[in-house]
């Protein structure tokens, strides 16, 4: 399948996912929840100056587009497990009297063909109602997610989300805007990749894409294939082959100035097996940047473990080690195509630009130089 393209081509610190020490106001409480094709995963979180300060979160595996490949609809076993993980949602919403809410799903509901239905009875059995939202908002969700990773030094950047379901990618180019303010006015593309006028200097989206390739969907294309490495290098190609019409500055060979960010469980995953973490800490893969070296052994290490010993690898996690490769095999491709030997970590994405789009319409974060 082509990817998807568009017709024509402050401050804030890192949210702080500890519980909260005291009962917040119910009345500045926001939520986020995001349904994607692996995971349903939310966060209740307070403006706290200008940032965020989350109260409550939520993540499980649902696998809700599992066996959509193949049929084109979502499963009765998947839909079921779907809304069970809901009803858990459902019952955090409500204990903490949460009113200011965005509930989305991504992929797996673009594309089934029973998408409605379920949305149907998501509303029948939880209550909560989700909305089917387009990759170009899933893509400037993701962008304003990562606004505090981005450096003062960076004029060209890309952001990548690894979806379950899909990858989007955005190439905007801040060379035009003043050092210190690059990360605020990544942050002000909340109101759309091409906003009104404003008086504020202005991040410019060069191009995006939605490439309906992520872990879950590019692993079932390539589930006949036996060999481990084989089906490796087949998903890199086949990923790199999508993204050929995508390379705003493909002639430029230019290092300084590029910055890539990455979001996704594989990424973290990653950067965790990197750092040879035995227990996960966001703390210290959030904002860290990596060499395409580092990456590259990290993969070879995964390749000569094959799939028992990546079952058993505790940095992996079981909800990871049956996608991992897939997500790998997006990583390496990436990182084959554009001018850095650099990535940096990014453990944020739609949950956290969910929030920071609502409280920026609403007007409830401060304003400040980063």
């Amino acid at each position: 399948m082509a990817p998807r393209r568009p017709k024509g081509a402050g401050a804030f610190p890192k949210p702080v996912e500890s519980p909260a020490p005291s009962r917040p106001d119910p009345d500045a409480l926001y939520a986020a929840l995001d349904l994607g094709t692996n995971s349903c995963r939310m966060l209740i979180a307070q403006p706290k100056g200008s940032g965020i300060h989350v109260v409550d979160s939520f993540s499980k595996s649902v696998q809700l587009g599992s066996g959509l490949e193949r049929t084109g609809r979502l499963s009765r076993s998947s839909m079921s497990r779907t809304i069970q993980a809901l009803r858990v949602c459902q019952q955090k919403i409500k204990r903490n009297k949460v009113h200011r809410m965005r509930l989305v799903a991504t992929e797996a509901c673009r594309r089934a063909k029973n998408a409605r239905d379920f949305i149907r009875q998501v509303k029948r059995e939880t209550g909560l109602t989700l909305e089917i939202i387009q990759p170009e908002e899933e893509a400037r969700l993701a962008v304003i997610s990562c606004a505090p990773l981005v450096s003062t030094r960076t004029e060209q950047l890309l952001v990548v989300d690894i979806g379950g379901g899909s990858t989007e990618l955005v190439w905007i180019d801040l060379s035009s805007v003043p050092r210190r303010d690059r990360p605020a006015a990544i942050m002000r593309l909340h109101a759309g990749f091409h906003p009104p006028e404003s008086p504020f200097p202005a991040a410019k989206v060069v191009d995006w894409i939605s490439v309906p390739l992520g872990v879950a969907t590019l692993r079932d294309q390539f589930s006949d294939v036996e060999d481990d490495a084989a089906r490796f290098a087949l998903m890199s190609w086949f990923f790199e082959e999508n993204l050929a019409d995508f390379a705003p500055y493909k002639d430029e060979q230019l290092r300084e100035g590029f910055q890539i960010v990455g979001t996704s469980g594989t990424v973290t995953t990653v950067a965790a097996s990197h750092l040879g973490l035995k227990r996960y800490d966001r703390t210290k893969v959030d904002g860290l940047r990596m060499t395409s070296d580092q990456i590259d052994k990290v993969i070879r290490t995964y390749l000569e473990l094959g799939p028992q010993g990546r079952r058993r690898d505790p940095r992996i996690g079981e909800d990871r080690h049956a996608l991992i490769m897939s997500g790998a095999a997006i990583l390496q491709a990436l990182l084959r195509c554009w001018p850095t030997d650099r990535l940096s970590v990014a453990d944020r994405g739609l949950r956290e630009g969910l929030l920071y789009a609502q409280m920026s319409a609403d007007g409830v974060l401060e304003d400040g130089p980063f």
